[in-house]
């Protein structure tokens, strides 16, 4: 199981990259954790990622 991602990394991830600005976010803090761990999930299983990718041939 994933950790939860650390309230340093959260910090730095939740300031929005140009493209997520023009979007929006209602909670750019929430975002971010999401996205930290869905790459962390990616990160310690690779070969799971992969299997289940929309993006990854298989």
């Amino acid at each position: 199981m994933t950790n939860h991602p650390d309230e340093e990394r959260i910090e730095a991830r939740s300031h929005l990259f140009p493209e997520e600005l023009a979007a929006g976010s209602d909670d750019p803090h929430r975002q971010a954790e999401i996205i930290l761990e869905d790459s962390d999930a990616r990160t310690e299983d690779p070969e799971q990622a992969a299997r289940d990718s929309h993006q990854t041939p298989n």
